[in-house]
């Protein structure tokens, strides 16, 4: 569910916000409550492997907020590239703001935003604690001019695998002499050729 709003809000307990600019600006604003920021925080360190001992317990840490701020740089980035891909256009983020705050603060960009519209989903943890992502941005109506192809998409892993399957003995001698101690001084290719095939 998209919910339209009239304006965007920075919201208790921590606020996280970014703006996008290029082929059209918008603001985007993540709020969590304090529950939700400790539980999206632990949960992700966790995945990294950090130990539960060493993490933070207040959403006032400034660990919690670097995390809060890599995830919103995860899902902008995500978001410019399916940008770029899908409609052609470029647009540039700048760098997430983190603020611990108790007050609600009405925030807006200043930028060519005309005609601004304003939206607002709602998303829950897997302990039922809400947060939600608002956005702003010109009403935009896109029109294709003339078709043309999507960029297409590269798994680097199935790429190198590939790669392996039809060079393998070359790969597996390249192995034997980089672990040989007696040979020194040898370029391997590998690489090169790799990046050849990608046409790069």
């Amino acid at each position: 569910m998209v919910q339209s709003i009239s304006r965007t809000r920075l919201k208790p307990d921590l606020g996280c916000f970014s703006i996008f600019d290029g082929g059209f600006s918008g603001l985007v604003v993540i709020n969590f409550s304090a529950n939700a920021a400790i539980e999206v925080y632990r949960r992700y360190m966790i995945n990294m492997g950090m130990p539960e001992s060493e993490l933070a317990f207040s959403h006032t840490s400034d660990d919690v907020s670097n995390v809060m701020g890599e995830l919103m740089n995860q899902i902008l980035g995500d978001f410019i590239g399916k940008i770029s891909k899908e409609l052609q256009t470029s647009i540039t983020q700048s760098q997430p703001k983190m603020l611990t705050i108790n007050k609600e603060l009405t925030i807006s960009v200043d930028t060519n935003l005309d005609n601004a519209v304003a939206r607002r989903v709602s998303f829950k943890t897997e302990n039922n604690h809400i947060f939600y992502l608002e956005f702003a941005m010109d009403q935009t109506e896109f029109i294709r001019s003339a078709d043309f192809e999507m960029d297409e998409e590269f798994d680097p892993d199935s790429l190198i695998e590939a790669h392996r399957k039809t060079h393998p003995s070359d790969s597996n001698q390249s192995k034997d002499m980089l672990s040989d101690p007696n040979v020194k001084g040898i370029v391997v290719d590998d690489a090169d050729d790799l990046l050849s095939e990608l046409g790069l």
